[in-house]
């Protein structure tokens, strides 16, 4: 065909399917779907009311992540998520359902405070600008979504709700025998008939303001407490773990992060951990699912064991394994743990070893050093299974008190203060921190689980720990 022709065929065609043309189709059935309330869930009554014969169609919540507006717009990974439930939707309107599909955004935090600090912009300025761009890329890409029904939580009337939500959990205790919350002015009912002590024996009546709001603090669903967390001084702000890079810096703006114990507040989740695990098997989500939360939720059972140390009362340690209490060789406490300060001696032991020093001159020297380098760690560092084992010798001894040995207590940043008490007992032939922590300063080891994989019973021949719950204890 000569290029005449061809010019004179490509006139010819009207319906030829460019770009253009696909832009265009796409923005008309957009601007119909919008006229028309294609995507939007009408209520029986009220504001939002609408075809009866839909609102008596079976109901279908569907709820996306909300998108952080931190003046960027839309990624690819926000299209990766939101195409996947837009087209669960369409198949359940498609079989009769009236469906609820909406998005909203979560325009507080950090992506909205950065912004604002790189640009000198307020954030209300530019997150409300970046929600209407983000809104009118959603719009392009199709999607079904009520629009009607979107919040953001920079929004009072959003806010005031979660506030809300806020204070009932404040003004509520989880009461053990009817398996509920309940207002916390019932357990003060309690408290004043007499029928549930108080902590210290007192009556009510005796105690003062302060003390009735402490002994109310320890029931409180959501209550105010002094923890570790970690802190950042370049954002201003306490960070999650997930938002900590395995370097110890922020995932946003890579600023340092230090672990550092502030006021936070809390929520009282263990009163009702058993709750939250039973009314999971009544929720129709896929198992791999619900198996996440449960593992979330990290219910144990076992044990809480004292182990006495000198003029500072006992270590309080929790263990899942009471019949490996003989193989307890040494102990461990999280750098950040109250009793370190209590227990340090002024001058070493007779005898101590230089590997358990740290080279230090004294024990106070050497915990103060290693907790200044463990407040510079995330969480996610500490626990890495790979890393090499760090600690340093406290100075002092614990009783071990099944045996009546008296082992070393360390403090080492592989354990966690928000985990169990901040305190373990090591019984480093059967945990493979353990023998490693014990493999580096050249600590006891005892096997009290007789080995089923034909290694011998001294565990200095050993690459790794045994553990196992079917093997036999043995002395």
């Amino acid at each position: 065909m000569s290029e005449t022709n061809s010019a004179a065929a490509e006139q010819t065609a009207p319906h030829r399917y460019t770009a253009a043309m696909a832009a265009d189709i796409e923005a008309r059935w957009q601007d119909f779907w919008d006229a028309e309330g294609t995507y939007e869930a009408p209520n029986p009554t009220g504001d939002l009311a609408g075809d009866p014969a839909r609102v008596a169609e079976p109901k279908k919540f569907i709820m996306d992540m909300f998108p952080y507006p931190s003046g960027t717009g839309l990624h690819v990974g926000h299209p990766l998520g939101y195409i996947a439930t837009d087209v669960f939707a369409r198949h359940q309107r498609m079989t009769g359902h009236n469906v609820l599909h909406t998005l909203g955004f979560d325009a507080f935090g950090l992506p909205a405070e950065q912004h604002a600090v790189a640009t000198g912009t307020h954030p209300r300025v530019s997150t409300e600008a970046a929600m209407d761009n983000m809104k009118a890329q959603l719009r392009r890409l199709g999607l079904g979504h009520d629009k009607r029904r979107s919040v953001a939580t920079i929004d009072p009337d959003y806010y005031k709700w979660t506030q809300w939500i806020f204070v009932q959990i404040f003004n509520s205790w989880y009461d053990k025998d009817a398996d509920k919350a309940r207002p916390i002015d019932t357990l003060v009912a309690q408290f004043e008939s007499g029928s549930r002590d108080t902590p210290d024996g007192r009556p009510w009546s005796a105690l003062s303001a302060v003390e009735r709001a402490d002994v109310l603090g320890g029931y409180r669903l959501a209550y105010a407490s002094d923890a570790p967390v970690n802190w950042s001084p370049g954002l201003g702000t306490v960070l999650a773990n997930e938002e900590v890079t395995a370097d110890g810096r922020s995932e946003r703006g890579n600023f340092p992060v230090f672990k550092a114990k502030l006021r936070q507040w809390n929520m009282r989740i263990t009163a009702y951990a058993d709750r939250l695990l039973t009314d999971l098997d009544a929720l129709d989500w896929p198992e791999a699912i619900k198996l996440q939360q449960r593992n979330w939720i990290g219910r144990s059972e076992g044990a809480r064991v004292d182990f006495p140390v000198g003029d500072a009362g006992a270590i309080t340690v929790f263990t899942t394994r009471q019949d490996t209490l003989f193989g307890a060789t040494y102990m461990v406490l999280a750098p950040e743990h109250d009793l370190v300060e209590e227990i340090v001696p002024a001058v070493w032991p007779e005898g101590t070893p230089d590997v358990w020093t740290g080279g230090h001159a004294t024990p106070a020297d050497a915990v103060g050093a290693y907790r200044k380098q463990a407040a510079s760690k995330s969480d996610v560092e500490r626990q890495a299974e790979a890393k090499d084992k760090t600690g340093v010798f406290t100075g002092a001894f614990a009783t071990n008190p099944v045996s009546g040995e008296r082992v070393p207590v360390f403090i080492a940043d592989y354990v966690l203060m928000g985990y169990g008490t901040g305190a373990i007992m090591a019984v480093p032939a059967h945990d493979s921190r353990d023998f490693a922590f014990a493999r580096a300063f050249e600590l006891p080891m005892r096997c009290v689980v007789e080995p089923s994989d034909g290694r011998s019973t001294d565990p200095a021949e050993w690459d790794d720990a045994f553990d196992s719950y079917d093997a036999r204890v043995v002395n």
